[in-house]
């Protein structure tokens, strides 16, 4: 299995998504790291213990990758999104054991397909997210038992920016509204100034990831103009204009829907906080489909009673699911949905492609699609 060797500290500018591990080949940095030839190098970005100066880090890890996968289980955890059978009966003809597995069989297992992390799951030479977010797995502990881990990216663009489309449609055109008045067999049409259309509008994504590309594409497609926040300003063809992330303020406060995006790090932790929502027009939407703790919830339910916004949409909380108490439920102009953004009957056979892909990389010794650890 491969195994870290080496490090070597560099003080060079951040990569976009720098905060990824990200796997290259050594020959681009061999004029700057003085590493084996016959190695793959992964990027971390890491704090001193001596200085507390935030370091990029380069690993050097052996390009041997030739890992025998004999069984690979498919968790009960998955069952949150989609059958696990549906997993299972899409990768039958692979050439190795394929179960639907509960945790006590995790340890008979090579390689475990999940949602949840199970400590058992170190004992497995590969774990293989259904998410794109991996904040739940240990990456300290993965790197020093050398399990891998590979996630889920790339394939919840299109259906994650239908659901944003579908937020600011509602909003829009006043469709929760209707919904609500049906349970009361209430006729009820909008004011004749609630109701607008969305062509025009402006929505900040911040995070120009696979998520936000995938909302960018989407609502640009109906009319909407994108802005985007990210590490740098270097265009994106989703975009209409791009914004640094220390331009965050700047760039949020005249956008009528602002939407997130981005993956829960240190750094974004409450990256919504009161100075963001104070910043942000009294007429527009907050839309969150990243993770929860990207928002200070506290601060989101003062904006909302002070009318500082227009109203929310939702699809990740602090605490999941959203308790009953919460003040969230209470809004006429919160949309709350239960972390389904990315639901799609297609979910299951999409993560399939990405786990058939890479256990053809293994057997190759190829570097894993989406390797995180």
């Amino acid at each position: 299995m491969a195994a870290v060797t080496k490090s070597y500290p560099l003080r060079a500018p951040c990569d976009e998504d720098f905060h990824r591990a990200a796997v290259v080949s050594y020959r681009a940095l061999s004029a700057r790291v003085d590493a084996p030839c016959e190695t793959v190098v992964r990027f971390a970005r890491e704090s001193d213990s001596t200085t507390g100066e935030t370091l990029n880090t380069v690993y050097s890890v052996s390009s041997s990758m030739h890992i025998d996968i004999e069984r690979l289980g498919v968790h009960e955890s998955v069952a949150t999104v989609f059958p696990a059978r549906v997993l299972v009966d899409s990768l039958e003809d692979l050439p190795l054991e394929v179960d639907a597995i509960g945790d006590g069989e995790i340890g008979a297992c090579d390689a475990v397909v999940t949602l949840e992390y199970d400590d058992a799951m170190l004992e497995c030479a590969w774990i293989h997210s259904i998410q794109s977010g991996v904040d739940r797995f240990p990456f300290e502990t993965l790197e020093d038992e050398d399990t891998i881990l590979t996630n889920s990216t790339g394939i919840h663009g299109q259906s994650v920016g239908e659901t944003v489309a579908g937020y600011l449609l509602a909003f829009a055109r006043r469709l929760h509204d209707a919904v609500a008045n049906r349970g009361d067999r209430r006729w009820e049409p909008p004011a004749w100034d609630e109701a607008f259309t969305i062509s025009g509008t402006t929505a900040c994504v911040v995070g120009t990831g696979t998520l936000g590309t995938g909302v960018a594409d989407v609502l640009g497609s109906l009319g909407v103009r994108v802005t985007g926040v990210r590490r740098s300003t270097e265009p994106l063809p989703e975009f209409d204009e791009m914004y640094a992330n220390d331009d965050l303020l700047e760039a949020i406060s005249d956008a009528d829907f602002v939407i997130a995006t981005i993956p829960l790090t240190d750094e974004t932790r409450h990256c919504f906080d009161a100075e963001a929502f104070a910043a942000m027009r009294e007429d527009a939407y907050f839309v969150n489909v990243a993770r929860g703790s990207v928002v200070d919830e506290p601060a989101l339910v003062e904006a909302l009673e002070a009318d500082d916004i227009a109203g929310a949409a939702l699809d990740v909380f602090e605490t999941e699911p959203l308790p009953e108490e919460s003040p969230l439920w209470e809004f006429d102009e919160v949309i709350v949905s239960p972390h389904c953004a990315g639901f799609t009957r297609d979910y299951g056979p999409n993560v399939g492609e990405i786990v058939r892909e890479n256990v053809a990389r293994l057997e190759r010794g190829d570097d894993l699609q989406n390797r995180v650890v």
